[in-house]
C-alpha cells in the first residue's frame, strides 16, 4: 500500500526530541536520500521541518523545528558559555533599532495574533516513486498571552505550490488551493521545558542583558558547531510566530549576533517578496543555509528562509529556495475563534 509522508514546518511550540534523538534520526534520513533505492522517510531540512509520520515504524513523532530543548535544568559539568565579540552588523542595528517602534503591551488572558505567508517542503513516498513539491500557505494563528501552544488556534489557506527545482509538480500538490479551513487547535500536547515557552509572558521574563540571553540560548548544549547550530534555531523559535518586549528583543538580536559561525547575507527575500539584509549560518551536512531576514532600512524582522549553498546532500541546484516564511502582521485581540472538534 503507498504511504505518504508530508515534511511541513510548525511552530516551535510543537514538542521537540531530544537534541541527540534528532541528530541520529537526521543522519538516518540524509543517508536515505544519498541511496538511490525507493526509500519511506522524509528527509529533514533545519529548523521549521517535522517528520510527522514514519511509515514503515507506524510511530507518530515530531521533529519540529524553532529550537532544540532538552528538558531539564541545566546538568552539572555543563559547559558555561561566555558570549564573545560579534561582528554581525545587521543584528547590531536590529537590537538598537528594537524600542524604535510602538510596543504592543498584551494582558494576561489576550492573544497574540500572527499573520503570515509560508513556503515548507513536501515529499511523497510511494512504493514505487517519490515526489517533491514545495507547498505554500497563508495562515493565522492565535497564541495565548500566557500558556501553551496547546491553547493556540490557526486558521490555514492553502496558495498554489511551486516546484521543487528539477522535479515535476504532482497533481495532488494542487488539490484544495484557495480553500481556507476551519479554525484548528494549533498542537495537541506540549512537552516543552518551562524555560522554553515562547508564548509573551514566558519571553518578557528573559534576561534584557545579552550576555545572560546568550546563555539562555545555549542552555544545555555542548561547545560545538552542533551546539551553535541549535543554538541558532533557537533563535527563530524566539522569532517567528511570537512577541517579546523591545528590551529583551534587543538582548537576543546582541546575543544571536555573537553565535560562532553566524554571518550577513547582503541581499535576501522572504515568502512575501520583500527584499531584505539577513543574518544567516551554513550547515554544512544539509548544504543549505538559514537566513533571518530583516528590513535594511527599519531593522524590523521580515522572515526566514533556507536556500542551497551546496547542491550535492540534497541533490538540488544552488541558490533554491526550499523554505521561506514571511510575518505580515503582528497584533493582539481579547479572544480566538473557537477550534473544531
Amino acid at each position: 500500500m503507498d504511504e505518504m509522508i508530508m515534511v511541513e514546518r510548525l511552530r516551535a511550540e510543537v514538542p521537540q526530541p531530544e537534541a541527540d534523538e534528532l541528530r541520529v534520526e537526521e543522519a538516518r534520513l540524509m543517508a536515505a536520500i544519498a541511496d538511490s533505492r525507493p526509500v519511506r522517510r522524509g528527509f529533514s531540512l533545519p529548523r521549521r521541518v517535522v517528520v510527522p509520520l514514519l511509515a514503515a515504524a507506524g510511530t507518530a513523532v515530531a521533529l519540529a523545528g524553532g529550537g532544540i530543548f532538552v528538558d531539564g535544568d541545566q546538568p552539572k559539568g555543563s559547559v558555561v558559555h561566555v558570549m564573545p565579540a560579534s561582528s554581525v552588523e545587521v543584528l547590531k542595528r536590529a537590537a538598537d533599532n528594537a524600542a524604535r517602534r510602538p510596543e504592543l503591551h498584551p494582558r494576561p488572558g489576550q492573544f497574540m495574533v500572527f499573520e503570515s505567508v509560508a513556503m515548507s517542503t513536501v515529499e511523497a513516498i510511494h512504493k514505487d516513486s517519490q515526489e517533491r513539491y514545495l507547498s505554500r500557505s497563508r495562515r493565522k494563528v492565535w497564541l495565548p498571552v500566557e500558556g501553551t501552544s496547546v491553547q493556540g488556534v490557526i486558521v490555514y489557506e492553502k496558495l498554489a505550490p511551486r516546484q521543487w527545482p528539477g522535479w515535476p509538480l504532482p497533481p495532488q500538490a494542487r488539490e484544495g488551493v484557495g480553500v481556507t479551513g476551519e479554525p484548528e487547535r494549533l498542537a495537541d500536547f506540549d512537552q516543552r521545558p518551562q524555560w522554553a515557552h515562547t508564548d509573551y509572558a514566558s519571553l518578557s521574563r528573559l534576561p534584557t542583558d545579552p550576555a545572560k540571553m546568550y546563555q539562555h540560548l545555549f542552555r544545555g548544549l555542548g561547545n560545538d558547531e552542533q551546539a551553535n547550530r541549535d543554538a541558532w534555531q533557537r533563535v527563530m523559535g524566539m522569532l517567528n510566530e511570537a512577541y517579546m518586549p523591545a528590551a529583551q528583543r534587543a538582548a537576543l538580536y546582541r546575543a544571536a549576533a555573537a553565535i560562532p559561525g553566524v554571518t550577513t547575507v547582503p541581499q535576501a527575500e522572504d515568502a512575501a517578496g520583500r527584499k531584505g539584509i539577513a543574518a544567516a549560518m551554513t550547515i554544512k551536512a544539509m548544504g543549505v543555509r538559514e537566513e533571518y531576514i530583516f528590513d535594511p532600512r527599519t531593522y524590523q524582522y521580515l522572515g526566514e528562509r533556507t536556500v542551497v549553498v551546496d547542491s550535492g546532500p540534497l541533490k538540488t541546484p544552488v541558490g533554491s529556495v526550499l523554505t521561506a516564511s514571511a510575518l505580515l502582521k503582528v497584533s493582539v485581540a481579547d479572544n480566538a475563534p473557537a477550534p473544531r472538534r
